[in-house]
């Protein structure tokens, strides 16, 4: 075993639908060594999962067991193992009491993390990995406030005493791609590069439209067909609209302080610049948080040697 590995306390799984990470962790909470590949549960072939946790870790246990915690959509119904979920508020001792134990067919132990769920006006909202990313967040000292997790399903969660006390889930990134793509809404729209202006607009649109935003959508096609805007500020004039409305409902329990940007590249770069319309500060949490999170709940849980 090479020293990085021997150093090594605790592995970490994020397997999320399109992609997998997995990182090798000391006993500080530190990151030694990080894989990442495409292999998430939608492209892992003939849901092989067994097959491909051993190919991406086998390096990491072949002389030295070490335990292993894994989050995401890997616990889902589409999944290796489908976990129950916890019902907020909660945090990292609740999640390390219900962990999901589980061994490979090379007898490796893996501890699986529940998915968390919330209820709003009778209805269940539910969330797979973005749990673990919080309580990595708010371990490193990020704090209590509102985080927004931006993606295909965009998540704002209100974080309290270290603990996920509620959140939200809006379909923002599958609305977009959805219009874009299948509707007349995308019939008018030209590729080109970010227009921040066609943003911008949009993000005041969005903003405002509260329960007009059926409406308000129908503008993506009017403005362009009128010439208020370039068919080439029309794809960033809808994606502004969408998140606009997205932070309008999202940030109404914003008292006062920063909202957390969960995330990386473009997508975070547009949450930045419309949370600045709206009138609020931003900040970006590390790229780390991930792995914290896992060891956070492995020490809670008592899987720490």
């Amino acid at each position: 075993m090479n020293s990085v590995a021997s150093d090594a306390a605790l592995i970490g799984l994020d397997w999320g639908t399109s992609s997998l990470r997995a990182f090798l962790i000391n006993s500080d909470g530190d990151i030694l060594d990080e894989v990442s590949t495409s292999q998430g549960i939608m492209n892992v072939k003939g849901r092989d999962f067994d097959a491909a946790f051993h190919d991406l870790i086998g390096a990491w246990v072949d002389e030295t067991p070490l335990p292993v915690i894994a989050s995401g959509m890997i616990t889902s119904r589409n999944g290796w193992v489908e976990t129950p979920y916890v019902q907020v508020p909660a945090g990292k001792n609740d999640l390390a009491k219900v962990l999901v134990p589980f061994k490979s067919s090379k007898g490796i132990s893996i501890q699986f993390v529940t998915g968390m769920t919330a209820e709003h006006d009778g209805a269940p909202d539910v969330m797979r990995g973005e749990e673990t990313q919080i309580i990595g967040a708010a371990a490193m000292g990020l704090g209590d406030g509102i985080y927004v997790l931006p993606g295909t399903h965009s998540k704002w969660l209100v974080v309290k005493d270290g603990g996920i006390e509620d959140y939200k889930t809006y379909m923002t990134g599958e609305l977009f791609a959805a219009l874009k793509g299948h509707t007349i809404l995308g019939t008018l729209m030209k590729d080109g590069e970010f227009s921040e202006e066609g943003f911008r607009i949009g993000v005041n649109e969005g903003l405002s439209a509260a329960g007009d935003l059926l409406n308000t959508l129908f503008h993506v096609r009017t403005m362009p067909l009128f010439e208020k805007i370039s068919a080439e500020m029309a794809a960033d004039y809808l994606s502004g609209m969408l998140i606009g409305a997205e932070i309008s409902s999202g940030s109404s329990d914003i008292e006062a302080g920063q909202v957390t940007i969960v995330g990386r590249g473009d997508l975070a770069d547009r949450y930045e610049i419309a949370l600045s319309v709206a009138g609020h500060s931003s900040r970006r949490a590390p790229s780390n948080i991930c792995a914290r999170g896992h060891f956070e709940i492995a020490k809670s849980a008592g899987l720490l040697s």
